[in-house]
Formats: structure tokens, C-alpha cells, sequence
């Protein structure tokens, strides 16, 4: 059985990847922004979180991926299992928040607690919209080169 041909445009190589993180941050911006302002936060204030959070998941992602992988590489045990799965999006997740709890609090003037609550809220969020964006996004585009 053949795969289905791709919606749109078949990105491969970097373009894919400009073409996926621009609209993954993209969507993600607007979406934060929104949840932000139906919770009483101003455009302004909303926005500069949403665009401050993505900009700092950005950087992160790309210093915590060559870390890691970095760290991998030296491992005599090649291959991701489930394990080393779980350990990479777990100091993933754990080194965003590090970063953005501070940030949160401080551009919302809340304590670190409340920042922690709304990064825990933001984290469950990502965790549905990553899964679907994903799917939709190899729906309209193809998969991959690697995993076709």
C-alpha cells in the first residue's frame, strides 16, 4: 500500500523544518495569546508573553537538542529506546520551565508559583497541540524523508 500523496507542498531537509517550526510558533503565538486574553490579560501583556515564551523555546530547543545529542553520542549504547525518549522530553520540559517560570512571572507580575501553574497549564496544552499539529502538518505536507 502506497503512502498518500501530501495535501500541499512536499518539504524535505531544512525547508521542512523552517516550514514546520514557523507554523508550529506561529500557531502556538496566536493561540497562547488568545487563551491569555479570554483569562483577562490585555493584548499587549498576552501577546508579549506568547511571543517571549516562543522565543525562548526556540533557543532552548536548539541548545537542549545539541546538548543531548552531544551527550548521545558519547553513549555506548546506540539507539533511542523508550527510556532515553522519556529522559530527553523530560529535560526538555524540565529545562523550558527553568526558563520560562521567571520569565512568566515577571512579565505577569504573579509570584513563582502562579507562573509554575500556568507553565504546568501551557505544558498540558502543548502536549495535545504538538501531537495534532504534528498529524496535520504531515497530513497537508508529507511525511518526512526519514520516515517515509
Amino acid at each position: 500500500m502506497s503512502a498518500r500523496p501530501p495535501l500541499l507542498f512536499a518539504f524535505q531537509g531544512p525547508w521542512r523544518r523552517v516550514v514546520y517550526v514557523g507554523l508550529y510558533e506561529g500557531l502556538a503565538i496566536a493561540f497562547v495569546t488568545l487563551a491569555l486574553v479570554a483569562g483577562r490579560q490585555s493584548l499587549g501583556t498576552a501577546g508579549g508573553v506568547a511571543v517571549g515564551s516562543s522565543l525562548i523555546a526556540v533557543a532552548w530547543n536548539w541548545v537542549f537538542n545539541l546538548l543531548f545529542e552531544r551527550w548521545e553520542a558519547r553513549q555506548s549504547v546506540r539507539g533511542r529506546s523508550a527510556a532515553r525518549r522519556v529522559a530527553h522530553a523530560v529535560g526538555f520540559e524540565g529545562g523550558l520551565a527553568l526558563w520560562l517560570v521567571p520569565f512568566m512571572a515577571w512579565w505577569l507580575g504573579v509570584g513563582l508559583w502562579t507562573a509554575l501553574l500556568l507553565d504546568l497549564g501551557l505544558l498540558l496544552f502543548f502536549l495535545v497541540y504538538t501531537f495534532v499539529f504534528t498529524w496535520a502538518f504531515d497530513r497537508l505536507f508529507g511525511l518526512p524523508a526519514a520516515a517515509a
